[in-house]
């Protein structure tokens, strides 16, 4: 390669030169390709190594491999006799003559840092017979000044670059480039690509050619849609992008951060669109955008021309170390060029030069001239300058000592990088590392056996390029993502495959579960792009839901189900949730369908899932629905009946006071046929007292309500359903909570509602003793007081002072009286036989279940409807028993007086229309009071408004069917005994 005198008149630099100037996309490489297959030699020089690898490829597959050398700092492909030389501009040979010459992006030369090697090519590197300055129009004036007589062809861009405006950096189209201008910025976008769309590919200066040809690949072959880079793809590179994304306009230059400017940010959007297809470019994350006349200038290729071009000295003076330091600082004496800053190898040799034994050994021009070919080796560790330094000296030594770095030494070095551990700066660290070692290794007078450590040095090289790419990948792609939505954009449809348990492998990838009809992705892929995988996975699922759809319209009601947590369930799997609707027993469906699932379908899964629940509530709630269609109840028993449907069938006894006054003996015989039974504190289907209409009650109850109010009732049957008959309190529970699950609120505790009813009998059969009555209950004292029983805290399911605080909180008051001036205590024996209450030592119900999942959870446990107490017989003259546990250590007794009319808290038992509880005849007297029930007038002053007046109700016919007309059977039958 001829190199012509600088001094020379400037001329005759211009004799066979010509530029090819024009923007980004003009075919100027292409073009130099062309020329140079054209010609017997040539040699092309290129500013980047991958750049040169990549128009090597092109150029063997024209004239062959035996043909093409490349030449690069840290590669060497020379056959014997090679014609075409490949290389980067630092790399390019001068010892040939080659016909043709091409250097291509001659604006570097205006680069602080690599822009003197440029400005030498452009004066001192020449063709034979053709020259070519690849390069920016903006280079014209500058050409023309130094090569007067240049010949200068322009080249206009084939396709039109627009300015696009700002944009997510999630929203960004497909086949963009996104820029930034550090490894940091460089992975966080890649990271978040990853996540939201899917995957990216990631190019950068500091990746191997091995590595960025892999990414590259990788996003050419349409594996992803995004590249993420920095300025290094305005070199060149030819790449199918249709977008340019700034996510940052500034740059460390090597000095100082600084804004881009209009032509370096034209260089970097012009890779947007090739040859004829337009592209565009804009800003993303944290960039600015930019101001209106530089997107115009970039639009328009309208750039201020390049004015200085770095230059350095190439006669250099090799006597001495300072005379070598001295020709590296003559300043240029041609105008438009200025003396390049201090660079790496300029540094290296001034840190060299101040190590003794350095200068002792740089003494001749030869060893001069040898230390400088040493400071050439790159910094591409870039650890600090004076690590590099010590290198150098270190390398220059073994050098001067044996003629030869030595093998011992270089393979210590060559270990340290031969690891496959570490993340993606480790590894790409060790890249920078072996790069450094393979420069070295390609100069072919350092090292004994060359050939052997270019080979060593190489394989490193790849295999930890190999090993980053493979990490860069699995870091910054998600191909199970990248894959399906290539398929579905190539063929339209994707094969599914559901496994029994719901799993969904779409194209053999696992992509999430499916559900009933709703469809989840992968815990997996919750940073995939979750958009696009659903839209995969949902077009590959659409006959299996049109399956499904059918299959559930046409189902039976067995393979329905509620599942305790509000939902209805379709095979084990949650189809619907229920929600209030206008009536508890008429809740909202909602069916949990995908968007994906057609109109027509959802309309027959909803009405199927529609007669399901209703055909479950009518099962469940029976008698509730028979009361609300009985046309024959009328008047206060259609309002009784209507209170109980709304309620779930419990109701408190006494805000029915009025109305059941009202109510006369047919309408509660009409009543009692759906199984309603009027207790003393509850009118109540005592059938509906089971788990199940009680769970499923609590569950309706529970639709809208607050999480607060659903734990509390969680907690409520978590007892409830545990085996007993009375229960704590829980904190904060409403206390409307209680009766959907079967029980009454009494104060701190509260009792199962058909045992409070049982209990209530207990009591009044206890307090409707008289002295001298043949028939003496437990626990009776006077008739306006009774004592504590075994068989009531058996019943109740508490003792001491839970039975005393249940007591309370129905508003008994306790007495203490001395047992001795009580009638003398008979024996107890028997005493659990008689009224058929259970004992301590035996449970009165089965114990139940372990809770599970949603409101209410337990086995089915029997709770037997409460029935009057029957009463054993007793001599005329015996007196009421009382059993010995119950007096306390001072020999008291506490005995219990009936809570007055409508006391709170604990409401008292209420009494019938003729002032008794159910189960008592007409006519009987009220217990306590010694005299019969009085209607109409008391005390000459009218009845409360709302009562009427009616006869005795001793004169109305006793119904048949009531269950204490067996009890009132039974007592005539003892007087008539008693008489005989």
């Amino acid at each position: 390669m001829s190199m012509p005198d600088i001094s020379a008149h400037p001329a005759a630099r211009a004799r066979g030169v010509t530029a090819v100037l024009g923007p980004t996309n003009t075919g100027k490489t292409h073009l130099a390709i062309e020329r140079m297959l054209g010609h017997a030699s040539g040699v092309i020089g290129l500013p980047l190594r991958l750049l040169a690898r990549e128009v090597y490829d092109r150029v063997v597959e024209r004239a062959g491999a035996e043909a093409v050398a490349l030449v690069t700092g840290e590669e060497r492909i020379k056959p014997d006799n090679p014609r075409y030389w490949v290389a980067t501009v630092e790399a390019m040979p001068r010892d040939i003559d080659p016909a043709f010459l091409a250097v291509d992006e001659v604006q570097l030369a205006a680069d602080l840092d690599r822009g003197h090697i440029f400005t030498d090519r452009i004066l001192s590197a020449r063709g034979r017979e053709e020259t070519l300055l690849l390069g920016s129009h903006t280079m014209q004036p500058i050409l023309e000044r130094l090569l007067p007589g240049l010949n200068v062809i322009r080249r206009p861009r084939f396709s039109q670059l627009t300015y696009a405006g700002e944009r997510k950096l999630t929203r960004l189209p497909r086949r963009s480039a996104i820029v930034a201008f550090s490894a940091e910025e460089v992975y966080a976008i890649a990271e978040l690509i990853r996540r939201q769309r899917g995957g990216a590919a990631v190019v950068m200066g500091a990746l191997s050619p091995r590595t960025r040809n892999a990414q590259v690949e990788m996003y050419q072959a349409g594996e992803v849609d995004f590249l993420i880079a920095t300025d290094a793809i305005g070199m060149g590179l030819n790449l199918d992008v249709d977008h340019i994304a700034f996510a940052s306009t500034r740059k460390f230059d090597g000095f100082q951060r600084r804004d881009l400017t209009a032509a370096e940010m034209a260089q970097i959007a012009g890779r947007a669109g090739r040859h004829m297809r337009d592209g565009t470019f804009g800003v993303s994350g944290r960039a600015p955008a930019p101001e209106p006349d530089i997107v115009q200038r970039i639009e328009a290729h309208e750039f201020p021309h390049v004015e200085l071009l770095q230059w350095r000295s190439t006669r250099l003076d090799f006597s001495t170390l300072a005379a070598l330091r001295a020709s590296l600082d003559v300043p240029p004496t041609e105008a438009g060029l200025v003396r390049a800053p201090l660079r790496d190898d300029v540094l290296a040799l001034d840190h060299a030069s101040r190590d003794a034994t350095v200068g002792a050994l740089a003494t001749s021009r030869e060893a001069v001239e040898r230390l400088w070919s040493v400071c050439q080796v790159p910094d591409y560790r870039k650890i600090a300058p004076a690590n590099h330094g010590d290198l150098i000296s270190d390398i220059y030594r073994h050098l001067m000592a044996d003629g030869r770095i030595p093998d011992e030494w270089f393979a210590e070095q060559v270990a340290f990088c031969d690891r496959s551990d570490g993340d993606i700066d480790a590894i790409a660290n060790r890249i920078s590392h072996i790069r450094t070692w393979t420069f070295i290794a390609n100069r072919e007078d350092w090292l004994a056996d060359p050939v052997h450590w270019q080979e060593t040095t190489r394989a490193i090289e790849d295999k930890l390029s190999d090993l980053l790419h493979e990490r860069l990948t699995q870091r910054f792609v998600d191909r199970k993502t990248g894959a399906l939505t290539r398929r579905l954009r190539e063929n339209g449809s994707l094969d599914a495959v559901i496994g029994d348990n719901g799993r969904v492998d779409v194209e053999g990838h696992h992509v999430g579960m499916l559900s009933g009809f709703r469809f989840v992705l992968a815990p997996g892929d919750a940073g995939a792009d979750q958009k696009a995988l659903r839209r995969a996975a949902m077009r590959a699922l659409e006959t299996e839901l049109n399956d499904r759809a059918q299959q559930l319209a046409a189902a039976t009601d067995s393979e329905f189900a509620l599942n305790g947590a509000a939902q209805i369930t379709w095979r084990g799997e949650p189809v619907a949730r229920l929600a209030p609707g206008d009536r508890l027993l008429a809740p909202a469906i909602l069916p949990l369908l995908d968007e994906q699932v057609p109109t027509p379908h959802r309309e027959q899964i909803a009405e199927r899932l529609k007669r399901f629940l209703d055909a479950k509530l009518r099962e469940t709630f029976k008698p509730l629905f028979e009361i609300a269609e009985d046309e024959g109840l009328t008047g206060p028993a259609r309002g009784v009946g209507f209170q109980l449907v709304e309620a779930l069938g419990v109701l408190e006894r006494a805000p029915l006071a009025d109305i059941l006054r009202d109510l006369d003996q047919p309408s509660r015989a009409l009543l009692r046929r759906h199984g309603v039974r009027f207790g003393a504190h509850h009118v109540f289907l005592p059938v509906l007292m089971k788990p199940a209409p009680r769970k499923l009650a609590a569950e309706l109850w529970a639709l809208g309500r607050p999480e607060g109010e659903i734990s509390a009732l969680r907690q409520i049957a978590a007892l409830a359903f545990s085996g007993r008959t009375s229960i704590d309190a829980v904190a904060g529970a409403p206390e409307a909570a209680y009766p959907l699950m079967g029980f009454r609120l009494t104060g701190p505790r509260a009792i199962r509602i058909d045992i409070l009813e049982r209990l209530a009998d207990l009591i009044r059969a206890a307090t409707s003793y008289k002295p001298g009555d043949a028939i003496v209950p437990e626990g009776a004292v006077d008739g306006r007081t009774f004592t504590t029983t075994l068989a009531m805290m058996s019943l109740a399911g508490a003792a001491g002072d839970e039975f005393a605080a249940l007591m309370k909180g129905l508003g008994y008051q306790p007495q203490k009286r001395k047992a001795d001036t009580l009638p003398a205590a008979a024996s107890t024996a028997g005493v659990a036989e008689s009224e058929g209450a259970p004992s301590a030592d035996t449970p009165t119900v089965p114990a139940a279940e372990d809770q599970s999942a949603g409101v209410v959870e337990a086995a089915e446990i029997s709770a037997p409807e409460a029935e009057p107490a029957e009463v054993a017989a007793a001599p005329a003259d015996a007196a009421p028993a009382h059993s010995d546990p119950l007096i306390d250590e001072e020999g008291n007794v506490t005995v219990w007086e009936l809570p007055r009319r409508g006391a709170r808290p604990g409401r008292a038992p209420q009494r019938d229309r003729d002032g008794q509880g159910e189960g008592r005849r007409d006519g009987d007297k009220r217990p306590g009071r010694g005299k019969p029930a009085r209607h109409g007038k008391q005390n000459g002053k009218p009845e409360r408004s709302g009562f009427k007046p009616q006869k005795p109700a001793r004169e109305k016919p006793v119904d048949p069917n009531s269950p204490f007309a067996a009890l009132a059977g039974l007592r005539d039958k003892l007087n008539d005994k008693k008489d005989r």
